[in-house]
């Protein structure tokens, strides 16, 4: 079946088609994504302005007629901490649902986090033993943990690369005070979240997904994306410490040099590195593996693991993936579990 994945994040707003069935990996068929960063919308009041839900609702629309043109023949549409945290968040979903007909689904922090988390246990297997995954988005930082599929403690504190640059770094280059007020308030948010995890034991596998790590890995020497997705990366944290210094002291401009930086990433790359140097030295792990899975993925896989029906166990079926005449239609899946 071909699957779209509607997601709607604090700095980009992506629409992925994948072709799977259950079992199987999903395989990407088509991509459709704009930069934006809807925290940039924000009021003094915390509400996402009438530009901003114009941006959004034109992007849905847009996606919509996407995914029905190559014949999606589901479509999970999402939206995460910049519409969670919105103080009108429920009037900008409804506005959202009246125009285009499309539902999206309000994630909450730990229900992203054990999500993400589902994705990378899949990617990596019962092999990983326990596994620690981290996750820096625009809005938030999430962080979960566990032995099992869906983790035994998924958290969310609001240390998104975005959201910092935007509260703290606001001059190009930043201050040296400005970096280092930033760091003092990085770590004292952590520190309790980081308590409660080590009492559960110590992880054998730390994973970092999203882009801004990624970025990261890349500016550290780790393979380009072009080399596909098999390919072992990972992030050190006495590199990750270094480049931290460099950027901080780099105009917005001169980080676009830097390799696998983009526009839209440049700005806020300072505040993302910050946060991963403090989670690695905090959860006192020398590096992490990037791992390509995240959220959409883990809820592809979710939602593909609702289909499976009781019968007796035998291999899919070889067949050529052809496309289907439906539109797209927006599921009654269940909530995803959270912890």
């Amino acid at each position: 079946m071909r699957l779209g994945v509607l997601d709607i994040g604090s700095n980009t707003v992506h629409l992925l088609l994948v072709d799977a069935h259950p079992g199987a990996r999903p395989v990407p068929f088509a991509s459709h994504k704009r930069p934006l960063s809807l925290v940039q919308f924000l009021e003094s009041d915390g509400s996402i302005n009438d530009a901003g839900q114009h941006e959004l609702i034109e992007f849905v629309l847009e996606a919509w007629e996407f995914a029905a043109k190559h014949k999606a023949e589901d479509l999970l549409a999402f939206c995460t901490s910049a519409i969670r945290e919105a103080t009108n968040g429920a009037a900008v979903l409804a506005r959202v649902k009246h125009e285009t007909t499309v539902t999206l689904r309000e994630l909450t922090g730990s229900e992203e986090a054990s999500m993400t988390f589902f994705a990378v246990r899949r990617w990596y297997g019962w092999g990983a033993g326990p596994m620690l995954n981290l996750d820096i988005g625009g809005g938030s930082f999430e962080m979960a943990y566990g032995e099992d599929e869906l983790p035994e403690l998924a958290t969310s504190v609001p240390l998104g690369a975005s959201r910092l640059t935007r509260d703290w770094l606001q001059h190009d280059p930043p201050s040296a005070k400005s970096v280092k007020d930033l760091r003092r308030y990085i770590r004292a948010t952590l520190k309790p979240v980081v308590r409660d995890f080590t009492k559960l034991g110590k992880a054998n596998h730390v994973a970092g997904t999203s882009k801004t790590f990624r970025s990261l890995a890349r500016i550290a020497g780790a393979a380009p994306s072009g080399a596909g997705p098999y390919v072992k990366r990972e992030l050190f944290a006495t590199d990750l410490g270094l480049w931290a210094q460099r950027i901080s002291a780099m105009e917005v401009e001169d980080r676009l040099n830097l390799p696998g930086v983009s526009e839209a990433r440049a700005p806020q790359l300072l505040a993302g590195a910050l946060v991963a140097e403090a989670a690695l030295e905090m959860f006192e792990f020398p590096s992490m593996e990037i791992c390509p899975w995240a959220l959409r993925e883990g809820l592809i896989l979710r939602r593909l693991d609702q289909l499976v029906f009781e019968g007796p166990l035998q291999p899919a079926p070889h067949v050529t993936q052809t496309d289907h005449p439906s539109e797209p239609q927006t599921p009654d899946a269940e909530e995803p579990e959270s912890t």
